[in-house]
């Protein structure tokens, strides 16, 4: 996330490849699996590995180092990006920099069951990017477009048919879209400890729904199972 002056904080968004098996053509964060190398950079907690993954991911899908100390500039996070892509793992690629992992507030946990070519047990976390930070620059691997834009925005392309998002980024950027701040969504995310969400279906008014729990701080908590995109 970074805040903008009097406006609502902006998201980094990356539009994913059309050829990809999943997800193809949608919108989405930044994201990827956790790799041998973050585990090792982890000392093999999981759920640091978790949080350095995500550090990893946005540095190789869109150029930009959240938690990365201190701040690369334009350049030195082009050739952090480079050693990436040449395959070394993050420890080595951070050379003189580190992970503050206290810079990524944990916000949801989601395994959805029924995706049947892969199991997704995708973690959500929260980052502020500083004000100087350089702009983001998409891979043009599995993603085609990177973007800052709000909550509301990605959610209103989705619904005027411009954009394509599927089920759990739909919720997450309707609870995202409750938040005028980054200070406010770390304290909605603190004040909702993270469950592990795995949605279910259930017929409600005549028509099968695709429902989540309604204590974990989502407004919308349900969608009727014909219009949800699930991959």
């Amino acid at each position: 996330m970074r805040d903008r002056a009097g406006a609502a904080p902006e998201l980094l968004i990356v539009e994913r490849s059309k050829a990809m098996s999943f997800a193809g053509g949608a919108l989405v964060f930044p994201g990827g699996r956790v790799d041998a190398g973050d585990l090792a950079y982890a000392a093999g907690d999981d759920e640091h590995a978790a949080r350095i993954a995500a550090v990893r991911e946005c540095i190789e899908e869109a150029g930009v180092a959240p938690g990365v100390v201190p701040s690369p500039d334009a350049a030195g996070l082009a050739a952090m990006r480079g050693r990436l892509h040449a395959g070394e793992a993050i420890g080595v690629a951070l050379g003189a920099a580190r992970i503050d992992l206290d810079a990524l507030v944990p916000f949801a946990r989601w395994l959805p069951r029924g995706v049947t070519h892969r199991v997704f047990d995708t973690r959500f976390y929260l980052a502020c990017l500083p004000d100087d930070a350089p702009e983001p620059v998409v891979d043009a691997t599995e993603n085609t477009r990177v973007f800052w834009a709000t909550a509301a925005q990605v959610l209103a392309d989705a619904d005027a048919g411009r954009a394509t998002i599927i089920f759990p980024t739909r919720r997450n950027l309707e609870r995202l879209a409750l938040f005028g701040s980054f200070a406010e969504a770390v304290a909605h995310a603190r004040a909702h400890p993270v469950r592990t969400i795995t949605p279910w279906t259930e017929a409600r008014d005549g028509a099968d729904h695709l429902c989540i729990p309604g204590d974990l701080g989502y407004p919308v908590t349900s969608q009727p199972l014909a219009t949800a995109l699930r991959a």
